[in-house]
C-alpha cells in the first residue's frame, strides 16, 4: 500500500472564488441542520480532498454551472480514522446499529475512500443560493438501505419527475467528469450525494490519521496555522483543468 503525500491535499475553499463551489464542512458544525452526529470535526476543520478527486469535482461543477446554473456544495470529503470512529460511537448510531451492517451506511474507521479524501458528498444551490430538490437532504438515513424504502437510492421509484431529472443532471455531471480523467468513479447506490473512487482503487493507499497530518491539515485536532495547498499540485489542478476550459 501506498502512503497518500500531504502535498496531493488539497483545500477546497482556495478554489470557491474561482469555481462554481462552495464549500460547507458539516460536521464541523454542530448547529448546521445537516450534521447528525454533534462536533466530529474541530471547529477550525477546513473541507480536504485528494486533488484527483478534486479534478472531477471541479470539472463537474463548472459543468454543472454552464448548463444550469448550479454552485456544486461540497459537504465533507476527507474524514480521518478518528472522525470515523468518533461517528461510530455517537448515539444517533447506537439507536440505530443497521448503519454499521453491510450495506453500511457507515464505514469502519480506516474504511472506504472518506479516510483517503477519495470519497466526496456533495449537494447544490441554484444562484440564489436556493437548494436543489433531490428528494431529500443530504445525510439522509433510512430505516433501510432497501431500494424499494430508502428514499435517498439512487433507484428510489417514488420520487418526481423533477427530482429523478436533478439526480440524473448532478450523476451525470461528475461521472463524467472522471471519465474525462480516466479515474474510476462510483457513486454510491443507496446515497446520491455521495461519489468515490471504488474501493479496488483507494484499498492501494493507506487511510489518513489526524495523528499523522501536520498543523492546519488535522481534522478532529485543533490547527495553529492555516495551511495552503502545495504550489506544485495547485498547477498540476490548473494544467489538468485547461484542457476543458479551466
Amino acid at each position: 500500500m501506498q502512503t497518500i503525500p500531504v502535498c496531493d491535499l488539497v483545500f477546497l475553499d482556495e478554489f470557491e472564488e474561482l469555481y462554481p463551489i462552495r464549500a460547507e464542512l458539516v460536521y464541523a458544525d454542530p448547529t448546521h441542520k445537516d450534521n447528525h452526529f454533534g462536533a466530529i470535526y474541530d471547529v477550525g476543520a477546513r473541507l480536504i480532498m485528494h486533488r484527483d478527486l478534486a479534478l472531477v469535482i471541479l470539472r463537474a461543477a463548472r459543468t454543472l454551472f454552464e448548463a444550469k446554473r448550479w454552485v456544486l456544495v461540497i459537504k465533507d470529503s476527507l474524514r480521518t480514522i478518528e472522525a470515523q470512529a468518533a461517528m461510530a460511537e455517537t448515539d444517533i448510531v447506537r439507536a440505530n446499529p443497521h448503519w454499521l451492517v453491510e450495506p453500511r451506511f457507515l464505514s469502519e474507521a480506516g474504511q472506504g475512500g472518506h479516510p483517503r479524501g477519495m470519497a466526496v458528498d456533495v449537494g447544490a444551490v441554484d444562484e440564489q443560493g436556493r437548494e436543489i430538490d433531490f428528494g431529500t437532504r443530504f445525510d439522509y438515513f433510512s430505516l433501510s438501505t432497501d431500494v424499494s424504502v430508502n428514499l435517498a437510492h439512487r433507484n428510489f421509484a417514488g420520487h418526481s419527475d423533477v427530482v429523478n431529472k436533478n439526480r440524473e443532471i448532478l450523476e451525470e455531471a461528475i461521472v463524467n467528469a472522471a471519465a474525462e480523467f480516466e479515474l474510476p468513479l462510483l457513486p454510491l447506490p443507496h446515497e446520491w450525494w455521495d461519489f468515490r473512487f471504488p474501493h479496488e482503487y483507494t484499498a492501494q493507499f493507506f487511510p489518513l490519521s489526524d495523528h499523522d497530518l501536520p498543523d492546519g491539515f488535522r481534522v478532529t485536532k485543533p490547527n495553529k496555522t492555516r495551511a495552503k495547498t502545495d504550489a506544485a499540485t495547485m498547477n498540476y489542478i490548473a494544467n489538468k483543468l485547461r484542457n476543458f476550459g479551466g
